[in-house]
């Protein structure tokens, strides 16, 4: 897949290919909504919180008789039943909302999501920009960009750029992210992306490296130079000569 690569100025330099292993791969939407939900999920503070029981302020007196009065039984005043109690199996600000995904499945929902964006047309790379914080100048180059402004904008870093990450944080709805921290929900979120050409070969070399597992199996030639050595070392068994019949067995005999 190709897109066209813009200058900091705003013309167009040319095009890059993008990565196959990362633009090209199967999407996968339940994976893409299963991370989404994560991320939000471990995000999330627990705020709604109710009192219990014991929480409440009031007494403990039961407030009628059990039997006689023709009304149903109450006991104490702080009762879920009774106006000013406490509310019966309420929100508690102990909630833990937070989840996990096996690294391979957030993995492939990242891919899913990189591919996504790519069949739909709103990547753009951008070849470089100035060290120059000024804001007029970064809005001047998204006026010139194909993109919406007022959409949300995420501009992909291949490590801190000051000139740009400052330039455009005052732009409503843009926002800067390192390619370390690449993630389906900002990826999704975003109605254009702008891959810095570093960018994409930083996140090429980032997440289509395989893990190198180290094996931990001895060689055979090394287990049996182990053994050889072992039975080696060990200590020579001598045979004990069998003890002489004293002179008082002989004569008994």
């Amino acid at each position: 897949m190709i897109i066209d690569v813009y200058t900091a100025t705003g013309a167009k330099k040319g095009t890059v290919e993008l990565p196959s292993a990362l633009f090209d791969v199967p999407i996968h939407t339940g994976l893409m909504h299963q991370a989404v939900m994560q991320q939000q999920g471990n995000r999330r503070a627990a705020i709604a919180h109710v009192k219990t029981r014991s929480e409440i302020r009031g007494s403990t007196r039961k407030i009628q008789p059990q039997k006689g009065t023709g009304h149903a039984r109450k006991g104490s005043i702080r009762s879920s039943l009774l106006k000013g109690g406490n509310k019966a199996f309420g929100p508690r600000n102990v909630a833990n909302f937070s989840r996990s995904m096996p690294h391979s499945m957030r993995r492939a929902a990242l891919l899913s999501s990189l591919s996504y964006q790519a069949k739909r047309g709103v990547i753009v790379g951008l070849e470089s920009y100035p060290e120059t914080v000024k804001t007029k100048q970064a809005f001047t180059l998204l006026q010139k960009l194909p993109v919406s402004i007022g959409r949300p904008i995420l501009f992909i870093l291949p490590e801190r750029h000051n000139g740009l990450m400052l330039s455009v944080r005052n732009i409503p709805r843009v926002k800067t992210l390192l390619v370390n921290y690449l993630n389906p929900e900002d990826i999704l979120h975003a109605q254009h992306v702008i891959f810095l050409t570093e960018a994409l070969k930083k996140a090429e070399q980032i997440f289509t490296a395989k893990k190198q597992r180290v094996s931990q199996e001895i060689p055979a030639k090394v287990h049996a130079g182990k053994k050889a050595e072992k039975s080696s070392t060990k200590p020579k068994t001598v045979k004990k000569a069998p003890a002489k019949k004293s002179a008082k067995s002989s004569k008994k005999s």
